[in-house]
């Protein structure tokens, strides 16, 4: 089996609040690194009516022993109500699998 690592992803309204949050859960070993995507389009529905809206799409790598850490602290430092976190077990390369567990630790 090859080493895993978990992408948590989740959106945010500017590029400013992604950054901050990524280097808020890197600085605090929550997180080895994190990709911040060019602005999405998202629609949803909200509260009964549908929106429409920019977001910054924000990817993060840890491993699976931080992850209730990790998550517990986005739920805490996302300025949204209801935040999207979504989690993903993924295969890594050993060595970069070994990587965001020294980052981690």
């Amino acid at each position: 089996m090859s080493p895993q690592i978990l992408l948590v992803a989740t959106t945010l309204e500017t590029q400013e609040q992604a950054e901050g949050l990524a280097q808020t859960l890197i600085d605090e070993r929550l997180a080895a690194c994190a990709q911040i995507s060019a602005p999405i389009r998202s629609v949803y529905r909200w509260q009964g009516e549908m929106c429409r809206g920019t977001e910054f799409y924000l990817t993060i790598k840890t491993t699976r022993h931080r992850e209730s850490e990790l998550v517990d602290r986005l739920q805490a430092l996302h300025p949204y109500q209801v935040p999207e976190i979504l989690l993903q077990t993924i295969q890594a390369s050993a060595a970069y699998a070994a990587w965001v567990n020294e980052q981690v630790s």
